[in-house]
């Protein structure tokens, strides 16, 4: 099948990232490799940003494919190991491409791809959270693991192939993973009982039918102020 303009930028702004950066992504370069003209581009994605999400967005399918292929098992805490290691790896192996989406936030504007990551890694934590194994709330699980798993890997990238050391990564992911849960029960401390208690409680709320919705928003206030004394 005959290859439309849009593929056909979308390959040029690829490969002249991957070659220079997001700097070397201009429009006349663009515009000269794929042998369209620069107001194509304008008229295909806006602007040069829309480009550059598109870009990642593509560069992005396989590995979110793979993200959502990854093994659901009855241990969500290695699902989330597995989900790290595949997230690291992905930036090692695509530095300019997870560069161009994890390099530089834009608060309030995140790209496509990124947020579907994150939808992810939410599944993933309010799976742990429902097994009664998350020792803070969901969002700040998420937020934890989504920061340092972006700052392990832009350090992995900045560091000379020979120099990167991938015990680096696991210690970090054990180091945020025992920051977030707790053992499973009942083996669980006495003293992470309630939080862990409330943390899963709190994430089964939404799917309960018993309460109606101010029933449901009180206790969720309750259930917020529990997790959070821990």
């Amino acid at each position: 099948m005959a290859k439309t303009h849009r593929d056909r930028i979308i390959e040029a702004a690829t490969a002249l990232l991957t070659e220079g950066g997001r700097d070397a992504v201009s429009t006349r370069a663009v515009s000269a490799a794929a042998g369209v003209q620069a107001p194509a581009i304008y008229r295909v994605f806006g602007d040069k940003q829309g480009l550059l999400d598109a870009v990642a967005a593509t560069g992005f399918d396989g590995y979110l494919r793979d993200k959502k292929d990854n093994p659901i098992t009855d241990d969500p805490v290695a699902d989330l190991r597995r989900g790290w290691d595949l997230h690291v790896g992905f930036g090692l192996a695509h530095p300019a491409l997870y560069s161009l989406v994890y390099g530089e936030p834009r608060p309030g504007d995140e790209s496509p791809a990124a947020r579907q990551a994150a939808e992810i890694l939410a599944g993933i934590i309010r799976r742990i959270a429902e097994a009664g194994r998350l020792a803070v709330p969901e969002e700040r699980a998420a937020l934890l693991v989504h920061a340092a798993g972006r700052g392990m890997t832009l350090t992995l990238i900045s560091l000379p192939e020979d120099q990167r050391d991938p015990a680096l990564s696991e210690t970090a992911r054990e180091s945020v993973i025992a920051a977030i849960t707790t053992d499973p029960p009942p083996a669980a401390p006495a003293h992470d009982g309630p939080v862990a208690a409330a943390v899963a409680l709190r994430a089964a709320l939404p799917r309960t039918t018993a309460l109606n919705a101010p029933e449901r928003v009180l206790l969720a206030d309750w259930l917020d102020r529990i997790a959070t004394s821990g």
